[in-house]
């Protein structure tokens, strides 16, 4: 069996109960950060910069101390055209993306798989640290929530096909994360008190990854189109935020609407955030095979959002409806929205547009 190791706690201990179980283990990692970007860190560890080097060395400590090898696996190239990439062209598009999701569907669960098969490593299941649960029912794999709902990281890996889901284990699902914790400290793991991944880039600061000119000044206007202010870039915006606006008005303004077109931010008061529901495109279904018909489900609109309910309706061009039954806040285009059925992940897509209330 294969493990996806990122020098972190989790997979660390993931690692050591999947040995202890009797598995024949071997750990594999990434390494993604080209130095295409200046990222100036901040203390704070992160997915991409120059810090990689820390993960992998904190990688190869664990698999020496608990006695499995580990191979490093060069995803540079598909890293930036398949997750920078795709980050960029949201965000020029007006949209906030989630990059750890594409990073989950397209690097961590395909190329990473592929290109360690290409090295002659062997294995049958693929596991990762991931607060999550698999099971199979009536010959359909289906991904479920972790046991510990705190840290549930489900909302990441709605992406995956069943295919995948059939070929992956995640020994963390019934644990929490003081339990796992405990487990790193009894094995004398130096993981055991590492902070969990803070930010996507390092220094949490995105701007580093557009070139000069591509995030152009622009107008800040009301729904009217009265225009308010200036904006420094469409990049450094999403829909909700409040801060950093930088118009003073006796109500708080929040960005409402991001026009990449016209290259300008919609504010609005808090009432106009609200929404009855959504458009999803770009579906992935687990847990059935088509959407042809309503569905009762709990909808997830991003990572901190709290599960609403809903209804869900096929929609044209295989997209998907969604029809909250209070209207929520922020929904944000580029996010995704995740659909559950108690604990059973039945799918999800990436928003394409609110529907007002």
């Amino acid at each position: 069996m294969a493990i996806g190791l990122s020098g972190g706690v989790d997979s660390s201990v993931a690692a050591a109960l999947l040995r202890d179980e009797g598995h024949d283990v071997v750990a594999v990692t990434m390494a993604i950060y080209d130095g295409s970007f200046a990222l100036e860190g901040s203390g704070k560890h992160a997915c991409y910069g120059a810090d990689e080097i820390e993960d992998i060395r904190s990688a190869a400590a664990v698999c020496k101390k608990i006695g499995i090898p580990l191979h490093v696996i060069d995803l540079k190239r598909e890293f930036r055209e398949h997750v920078i990439d795709y980050f960029r062209g949201e965000y020029l598009k007006g949209r906030t993306p989630n990059p750890c999701i594409v990073c989950n569907q397209r690097l961590k669960f395909d190329f990473l798989l592929e290109k360690a098969k290409m090295a002659g490593i062997d294995f049958d299941l693929f596991a990762t640290g991931h607060y999550a649960r698999t099971v199979e029912t009536g010959g359909r794999f289906l991904l479920k929530r972790a046991k510990d709902l705190s840290k549930d990281q489900s909302y990441f890996l709605y992406a995956l096909t069943p295919h995948q889901i059939s070929r992956t284990v995640f020994p963390l699902g019934e644990y929490n994360k003081d339990q796992v914790r405990d487990i790193a400290r009894s094995l004398g793991l130096e993981t055991s008190d590492r902070p969990e991944s803070q930010d996507f880039v390092a220094g949490g600061d995105y701007s580093p990854l557009f070139r000069k000119g591509e995030a152009k000044e622009g107008d800040i206007v009301d729904k009217e189109g009265v225009i308010l202010g200036r904006h420094r870039g469409i990049i450094h915006y999403t829909v909700g935020q409040r801060r950093g606006i930088g118009l003073g008005s006796s109500r708080p303004l929040y960005v409402i609407d991001i026009d990449a077109c016209k290259n300008r931010i919609v504010v609005g008061h808090r009432e106009a955030l609200y929404s009855r529901g959504l458009i999803a495109s770009d579906l992935n279904l687990i847990a059935i095979d088509e959407l042809e018909r309503e569905y009762r489900v709990e909808v997830k609109i991003r990572l901190q959002h709290r599960e609403t309910g809903a209804r869900l309706f096929p929609h044209e061009n295989n997209r998907a409806r969604i029809v909250f039954d209070k209207p929520q806040i922020s929904v944000t285009p580029g996010q995704s929205a995740v659909f559950y059925q108690g604990d059973n992940v039945l799918g999800g897509g990436i928003i394409e547009r609110a529907l007002s209330a």
